[in-house]
């Protein structure tokens, strides 16, 4: 999405890692891919695997250590996008809740007052039937902080297997007098994967500029938003 002498901005699909796992060999990460095409990127931060979006890295070390002190100290405007589950009885507002290890599901977090503080500001963009789609601007970048805190609204994020419902969005939920063509065995989902994107980033270069990036939305989540305004508009 940009890229000068010293930062690379990548969209990420989801399902893509932002690093390498060990423990996951086989899923694809874009530190990998990028090293293909660079002799040297270094990751300033991450972003979850089933997330899209935003994904910064640095060409050098200086560049590295620069951005890094910004997002510790937190002086970088994340933006997020995301499709939630229900309406929302509020049009925007700030989440203010700790979050800490769940202790009994590695790798999942949980609202816990040993918790690291976790501040989410929300905005509604769209509503429709089911469905809310959602700003975020994180103030603190938890992990799954998000997801946590729309979790504990009562309106996880849609397709979120691990603090929400699994089902997919399907235009034969949607879609009223909804018909298979006879040349198709089964509906294919107009969304399956977690409804999550890390839209637009916002902080001052090393010129002392102020550099603004965006990603738009993957595919797979702009048919999904075409159909659920023609079909689902609340």
């Amino acid at each position: 999405m940009f890229q000068d002498s010293d930062l690379i901005a990548v969209n990420k699909p989801s399902g893509w890692l932002s690093i390498p796992d060990r423990h996951d060999a086989e899923i694809p990460s874009i530190r990998n891919w990028l090293e293909k095409k660079y002799p040297e990127v270094f990751v300033i931060h991450r972003i979850d695997r089933d997330t899209s979006g935003l994904l910064l890295f640095a060409k050098n070390e200086k560049a590295h250590k620069y951005y890094n002190q910004l997002f510790e100290q937190r002086l970088v405007k994340k933006i997020y996008t995301g499709l939630v589950t229900g309406a929302l009885t509020e049009d925007e507002g700030t989440i203010s809740q700790p979050i800490e290890q769940h202790p009994s599901f590695p790798g999942k977090m949980r609202i816990g007052r040993n918790g690291k503080p976790s501040i989410t500001h929300f905005k509604v963009l769209e509503k429709f039937r089911g469905y809310t789609l959602v700003e975020f601007n994180l103030e603190t970048g938890r992990t799954h902080q998000i997801r946590v805190h729309m979790q504990n609204m009562g309106h996880a994020l849609v397709c979120d297997e691990m603090y929400g419902m699994v089902d997919p969005i399907l235009l034969s939920n949607i879609k009223k007098k909804f018909k298979l063509s006879k040349e198709v065995e089964s509906e294919r989902p107009l969304l399956d994967r977690l409804a999550l994107h890390a839209y637009s980033i916002e902080m001052k270069g090393q010129d002392g500029l102020v550099l603004k990036i965006e990603a738009p939305l993957s595919k797979d989540l702009e048919v999904a938003l075409i159909q659920l305004r023609k079909f689902a508009k609340a």
